[in-house]
């Protein structure tokens, strides 16, 4: 689903279509991980206030001109599921410890999945500071010194 979204975002703001379409077609399958207990209800609700945010600002954006349409930082302030102070007790739990792996992190995190985990750590890893090593059930991760 979160990839999905980066999809329509990223497809919405670089082509000519209606932003607020797309993100009709999001909210309908927020609407379906809800009602499958995919994602905790108030996961969801939360990412769709946020969303609707994005859409009242489209759509006000749309009615005035058809020009692309550049979104203001402030209508996302906070990190979506907490993603950015997740990966901060990532980085300290790496820190006092020195490695880890992602089933260590998930007892930390029991709510978050460990598909999200790793997405945490290969965000880190991209934006180099962390180092992987090793490979599938083997794998750790450490700050890169």
């Amino acid at each position: 689903m979160r990839e999905l979204a980066d999809t329509i975002l990223a497809n919405s703001l670089t082509e000519d279509g209606s932003l607020s379409t797309d993100l009709e077609i999001l909210d309908s399958y927020f609407e379906v991980a809800k009602s499958q207990d995919w994602v905790k209800s108030e996961e969801i609700l939360n990412l769709q206030k946020e969303y609707s945010k994005l859409k009242e600002f489209s759509q006000k954006t749309e009615s005035k001109n058809n020009d692309p349409i550049e979104i203001p930082p402030q209508l996302f302030q906070e990190p979506v599921l907490g993603a950015s102070l997740r990966q901060e007790k990532i980085l300290a739990v790496l820190k006092e410890k020195g490695r880890a792996q992602a089933w260590e992190i998930k007892q930390i995190f029991p709510q978050v999945s460990k598909r999200t985990i790793r997405r945490d750590f290969e965000n880190l890893f991209k934006s180099g500071i962390v180092e992987r090593m090793g490979e599938r059930n083997d794998t750790f991760y450490r700050l890169r010194g």
